[in-house]
């Protein structure tokens, strides 16, 4: 699958080349992309004062770069964390090693996350604006679907998903990760809901 997508990113950048009227968006390089998922971050602190962390699904790292930026600007103190999914890591990797670490394969059912070559920039940005990088399983990613639907009426795509995964594991698993005042609020960027039906029965 890997090798399609790249192919056909490739194929789209040539088309691009060879037709002025086109322009081609490359969503994890254009420099004003992650404005618009800036509003998102202003949208929730308007929404929720009280916020203290958000978890952000992370893909491309355009969304998230956007919404901490935001955030940032306002409210420093905000603790933004990226989720990954663990069958592809790379920016999770890069974030801990403060450098671009590829991976060969990027197989997971989240398709939005499926990235395998972080940006160099992108990697910088990251690195200095989120407080955290989580990675989920695919099980785990599951479940959240079968959690969001089943308790929320939501229905989220794997990689929207992740961001539930990831709260329920360090709940589950670890103390400490929660903010420490029980006023504080934790937010879930749930974004999007294009999941094949397939997988939807099978969470």
């Amino acid at each position: 699958m890997t090798n399609h997508i790249s192919a056909a990113a490739a194929g789209a950048v040539e088309y691009a080349r060879q037709n002025e009227d086109i322009y081609y968006l490359n969503d994890a390089t254009d420099p004003v992309l992650p404005a618009g998922p800036g509003t998102i971050g202003w949208e929730i602190l308007e929404q929720c004062p009280a916020c203290a962390e958000i978890y952000v699904p992370v893909g491309d790292s355009a969304l998230i770069r956007g919404v901490a930026a935001a955030v940032h600007a306002r409210r420093p103190g905000v603790r933004v964390i990226g989720v990954q999914a663990e069958a592809a890591p790379s920016y999770y990797l890069s974030w801990r090693e403060g450098r671009v670490v590829e991976t060969k394969t990027c197989n997971t059912i989240a398709d939005g996350l499926a990235t395998r070559t972080p940006v160099d920039a992108n990697v910088r940005a990251v690195r200095e604006a989120v407080a955290d990088m989580r990675l989920v399983t695919e099980p785990q990613m599951l479940s959240a679907i079968e959690r969001l639907a089943a308790d929320e009426h939501v229905v989220a795509e794997p990689a929207a998903a992740a961001t539930v995964a990831c709260l329920v594991s360090s709940l589950e698993g670890s103390a400490g990760r929660s903010p420490a005042s029980s006023d504080a609020a934790v937010v879930l960027l749930i974004t999007g809901g294009n999941i094949a039906p397939g997988l939807l029965r099978s969470s």
